[in-house]
């Protein structure tokens, strides 16, 4: 997960997960999930909130011809927790660095050198950010402003600010606008400044939970500056386990009829269960 090789095939394929038969609907009931506890409340969480009990260590990864720094925490430290991913509905998963960060990002690289993709000026959210890698690239890509959610805010308060300042500094010379907000997806749009829209959303390793995906999707809607936003969305086609995926996600999106998806890359790279990303833009 660490390494950013990987045997990566670029796709342009627009994707049709419905034929022309009528479909029965979305199926979420063929994963039941246990209900979760009430989410937190959302927030904007200011640089000065920074835990100052909590170490975050940095070390470097390589992805797209860059060295970018990592943080380190102890999940322990920070919830409790030992040796644990996520707890639904608690912690999601926000201080592990997945491994759909290093190929949204080595997506999006690919993207901007094929005359794809622009940040330059431009507004950008990354939805369940974590460490923060994707928005941290937009940063270094002259966009004008970089906003980061995650549900937690111990997250953003022991790893993505400190995460997203070390890189800064190491630069010395980004001028974007950053901000940080925690809640669920079905309220986190009460504090993000989605009045002004976002022309570039990015996230990777969100679609894991099918009860998630419906409040993920209306967020988009809402915060997506329209007719020319652009989302990029980095997932394993399948988590076994928890029934989520890119493909049960675009089959949410493609439902609703309002974007095209297209495939930007396929890796497969024998790590894990095949990962994709995939590009939205409304027709």
């Amino acid at each position: 997960m660490e390494s950013d090789k990987s045997n990566a095939t670029p796709k342009e394929a627009i994707f049709r997960l419905f034929g022309d038969k009528p479909t029965s609907g979305l199926g979420f009931l063929d994963f039941p999930e246990k209900p979760l506890p009430p989410p937190p409340p959302c927030l904007e969480v200011l640089p000065s909130e920074v835990s100052a009990d909590v170490k975050c260590s940095q070390e470097p990864v390589n992805v797209a011809g860059l060295t970018l720094l990592k943080g380190r925490v102890s999940t322990e430290e920070v919830f409790a927790l030992s040796n644990s991913d996520l707890v639904p509905g608690k912690y999601e998963g926000g201080l592990k660095l997945w491994e759909g960060s290093l190929d949204l990002i080595a997506a999006l690289s690919s993207e901007m050198q094929n005359g794809r993709l622009s940040f330059t000026g431009k507004r950008v959210l990354e939805l369940g950010c974590g460490h923060g890698l994707p928005g941290i690239f937009a940063c270094l890509k002259a966009a004008a402003a970089v906003h980061f959610q995650d549900f937690n805010v111990e997250v953003l308060q022991c790893l993505t600010i400190p995460n997203v300042t070390a890189n800064i500094e190491k630069e010395g010379h980004i001028n974007s606008e950053t901000r940080f907000f925690s809640g669920d997806w079905g309220e986190v749009h009460c504090v993000l400044d989605q009045a002004a829209g976002y022309d570039v959303i990015l996230m990777a390793e969100t679609v894991y939970s099918i009860s998630a995906l419906p409040n993920l999707y209306k967020l988009i809607k809402k915060c997506l500056s329209s007719p020319h936003g652009v989302v990029y969305m980095a997932a394993k086609k399948y988590y076994f386990g928890v029934g989520g995926g890119s493909r049960r996600f675009l089959s949410v999106v493609e439902k609703d009829g309002l974007f095209a998806a297209s495939l930007v890359v396929e890796v497969a790279d024998g790590s894990s269960n095949v990962r994709e990303v995939w590009k939205l833009h409304l027709k």
